[in-house]
C-alpha cells in the first residue's frame, strides 16, 4: 500500500538508530574519561619524576658550587633519556635555568609564571602552562638544600600536543571498536527483521489487522460452529455459533474431549483428509462434524473443526417440505372446489335450483368471511399463504379450519424470517389437523394478534387432551405420540425456533376437550429476555 513504511524498515531503522546513538553516547563518555585519565596519568608521571630528581644528591650538591649548570645540565640530559619526558628544566630560587633542552636558554629566566607554589610554599604539584617550548603539562617540585632550605626547582614536562596525539591514538582504537559494534548491531537488526517477516509470513501489521477483521466477520457470519484445536486438544478459537451450541463457553475453558466426548482427538490430528460428516452429540444436540488439519513446515499443528446442529438441517428439509405441502394443499383446495362445482352443476341439471342456490350462498358466505378475516385483518402475506394452504388441507380431510373473527395482525417485523413463520405456524396447524383427523366434526381454530409488545398466535383443536406425563415430553427431540419412526421433530423445531426469537410457547388442555397452543414472540428485538416454556 502506497505511503506506508514496512515493518521491516521501521524495526531496522529503530535498531540502527538505537545502536548508533548508544554507541556514540558511550564513546563520548569513554573518550571524556580517557582524556582526563591520560592527562592525569602523564601529569602524575611528570610529578613523580620531578620528585625523584629533586632528591638526587648530585643535583643538590651542584647548587653549592660556583657554576651549577656545568654539573646539572649533563646530569639532566642523561636522566631525560630514561623518563620519556619532553623536557626537564632545573632552576634556582630566582627561576634562572641551570638545565634546559636548549642549552642556549640556560641562564635565562623560566617562562610560565607557575613556580611560586614550589619556590615560596615548598609544594610539589602539576601545572599546565605555556613555556618556551609551547603549551605543556608539567610536574614541579622544590629542591631542598642541605640545611632544609629551598634552593631551586625541577620542572618535568610533556608537551600538550604530544599528550593529544596519545589520546587521539587511544580514541582511534575506541572508534574502531564502536564501528565494529555498530556493524554487528546493524547485522543483528537485519537478521531480526528478516526473522520477524518470516514469522508474519511476509505480511505487514495493517495487513494482519485487516485479515483479523475479515476472519472475525467471516466467523461471525457463518451459522456452522467452527473451532480451532491445537495438538494438545486445547480449543484456541470458537465462533459465536460454536459457543451457542456448546453452551456459551469461552476459548481456553473447554477441551476437545469435553466438547466431543465421543470422538477421539487423535483422529482429527492423524487423519490427513480429516473427518467427513461424522454424527455425534454436543451439549445434548445431534450435530454433523467435519474437520481439516492445520499444517506448518509439513507438520500437523492442529485442526479446524466445523459442526452444525442436525436440527438445522431438519429445519431446512421441513421448510422445503412445508412449501411442497402448500402446493399440495392448494391443489387439494382446488380439487375440493371442483367437486363442489360438479355438485352445483348436477343440482342445476336436475332442476333443484333452490338447493343449488343455497349451496352457493353457504359456500360464498363461508369463503367471504374467511377471506375478509384472512386478507383484511391479517396483513402479513406469509401468514396469509400458510393459513390459506392449511384451509385447503383441512377441507380435504373434512375438518373445519376456522379463523377467529377477532384476528388483527399487521405485517410481522423484518427480523422474523418467513422460514421461521413457516416452521412455527405450519407445524402447529399440521399437528392440530392431525389431532382431529377421523373424529366427527373435527375443528381447528386459528387466531393471531399483535396488540401489546408481543405477536400472539393461538391454534386450538377439539381433539383429545394431552396427559400430564406426555405434556412434559412434547418438546423433546424424537418424541411423538404416534410412535412412528421419523416423527417427533416438529414441536422440538418449533421450540428451538422460538428460542432463537426469544419467544415462548404454552400448551393447555381445554375444559371442553381439545388442546390450545399459544405462542408469544416479542415484536422488538430489544425485548430479548427469554421467557422459556
Amino acid at each position: 500500500m502506497k505511503g506506508k513504511v514496512s515493518l521491516q524498515t521501521k524495526i531496522l531503522v529503530l535498531i540502527i538508530s538505537l545502536v548508533v546513538m548508544i554507541t556514540l553516547l558511550l564513546t563520548g563518555i569513554f573518550s571524556y574519561y580517557e582524556f582526563n585519565d591520560t592527562k592525569k596519568e602523564i601529569g602524575e608521571k611528570a610529578l613523580e619524576s620531578a620528585n625523584v630528581i629533586t632528591r638526587l644528591p648530585t643535583l643538590i650538591n651542584a647548587f653549592y658550587t660556583e657554576q651549577p649548570e656545568q654539573i646539572i645540565q649533563p646530569l639532566i640530559e642523561e636522566i631525560i633519556q630514561y623518563t620519556g619526558a619532553e623536557f626537564i628544566v632545573v632552576g634556582n630560587t630566582d627561576s634562572i635555568r641551570y638545565a634546559h633542552p636548549d642549552p642556549n636558554k640556560i641562564g635565562e629566566k623560566m617562562v610560565g609564571g607557575d613556580n611560586d607554589q614550589a619556590l615560596i610554599h615548598g609544594e610539589a604539584y602539576i601545572s599546565e602552562a605555556v613555556g618556551s617550548l609551547g603549551p605543556s603539562l608539567r610536574g614541579k617540585a622544590p629542591i631542598i638544600g642541605m640545611n632544609g632550605e629551598i634552593v631551586g626547582i625541577v620542572s618535568v614536562g610533556f608537551m600538550i600536543q604530544d599528550i593529544q596525539s596519545i589520546i587521539y591514538k587511544r580514541l582511534l582504537k575506541i572508534s574502531q571498536t564502536s564501528l565494529a559494534v555498530n556493524l554487528i548491531g546493524i547485522l543483528g537488526g537485519i537478521l531480526l527483521t528478516r526473522n520477524i517477516r518470516k514469522d508474519t509470513m511476509g505480511l505487514e501489521p495493517y495487513e494482519i489487522a485487516g485479515l483479523f477483521r475479515e476472519r472475525d466477520a467471516i466467523l461471525s457470519s457463518v451459522h456452522e460452529g467452527i473451532i480451532a484445536v491445537n495438538q494438545k486438544g486445547e480449543i484456541s478459537l470458537m465462533n459465536n455459533s460454536a459457543k451457542k451450541l456448546a453452551g456459551s463457553c469461552e476459548e481456553g475453558t473447554l477441551s476437545f474431549e469435553q466438547m466431543f466426548p465421543h470422538i477421539d482427538r487423535n483422529r482429527i490430528i492423524e487423519e490427513a483428509n480429516g473427518l467427513k460428516n461424522i454424527e455425534t452429540t454436543v451439549n445434548e444436540r445431534n450435530v454433523i462434524v467435519n474437520s481439516t488439519t492445520m499444517m506448518e513446515d509439513e507438520e500437523v499443528v492442529g485442526a479446524v473443526v466445523s459442526f452444525r446442529d442436525k436440527t438445522d438441517l431438519k429445519e431446512l428439509v421441513n421448510t422445503l417440505s412445508e412449501v411442497r405441502k402448500y402446493s399440495e394443499d392448494l391443489r387439494a383446495q382446488t380439487h375440493e372446489y371442483t367437486n363442489k362445482l360438479y355438485v352445483i352443476s348436477g343440482l342445476l341439471q336436475l332442476g333443484n335450483f333452490d338447493e343449488a342456490i343455497e349451496l352457493i350462498q353457504t359456500e360464498s358466505e363461508i369463503t367471504k368471511n374467511q377471506n375478509r378475516i384472512l386478507f383484511e385483518q391479517i396483513k402479513d402475506p406469509t401468514i396469509q399463504a400458510i393459513v390459506l394452504g392449511k384451509i385447503g388441507l383441512a377441507s380435504e380431510n373434512k375438518i373445519d379450519l376456522i379463523i377467529e373473527p377477532n384476528c388483527n395482525l399487521d405485517k410481522v417485523p423484518d427480523f422474523i424470517e418467513p422460514a421461521q413463520l413457516i416452521t412455527i405456524i405450519g407445524n402447529l396447524l399440521d399437528n392440530a389437523i392431525e389431532a382431529v383427523k377421523g373424529i366427527p366434526h373435527g375443528r381447528v381454530v386459528f387466531s393471531a394478534t399483535d396488540l401489546g409488545n408481543d405477536i400472539v398466535v393461538e391454534v386450538s383443536n377439539n381433539g383429545e387432551i394431552i396427559p400430564d406425563n406426555i405434556m412434559m415430553q412434547l418438546f423433546q427431540r424424537g418424541f411423538s405420540t404416534k410412535q412412528k419412526q421419523g416423527r417427533g421433530y416438529g414441536l422440538s423445531i418449533v421450540k428451538d425456533t422460538l428460542d432463537d426469537l426469544n419467544g415462548q410457547i404454552i400448551v393447555q388442555n381445554q375444559p371442553i376437550g381439545g388442546v390450545v397452543f399459544s405462542i408469544f414472540i416479542p415484536k422488538y428485538q430489544h425485548l430479548s429476555e427469554k421467557k422459556g416454556v
